[in-house]
């Protein structure tokens, strides 16, 4: 299921990745939540249609806690939208592709 567009993130490579030169969305997931797999296809969307634009990236919280509980995640999924490192913004929950959009446009 997963896309060679979208980037699977780990603890070790977190903080590179989100200082790159583009924004990087990032969805805070976990195999086991039913959410998280019903947005999965449209975070596949998103990185088809942003690529060389927007990074979009993938954690599994389970495999790497010490990133979300940086962050503050408590419910996923989580969506946090970087820019230079720093956080733009952030949606919990599943959610439409036209309010992702709406997300990824204040980076942009």
């Amino acid at each position: 299921m997963a896309s060679d567009k979208v980037l699977q993130l780990n603890d070790a490579d977190f903080d590179a990745v989100i200082k790159g030169a583009q924004p990087t969305l990032v969805d805070f997931w976990a195999p086991w939540c039913g959410p998280c797999k019903a947005i999965g296809p449209v975070i596949e969307d998103l990185a088809a249609e942003y690529e060389g634009k927007v990074t979009i990236a993938k954690m599994n919280v389970d495999d790497n806690p010490a990133t979300p509980g940086k962050f503050g995640i408590r419910a996923i999924p989580t969506l946090i939208l970087f820019k230079n490192g720093q956080v733009v913004d952030q949606i919990t929950g599943s959610v439409g592709k036209s309010q992702l959009v709406a997300l990824i446009n204040k980076a942009l």
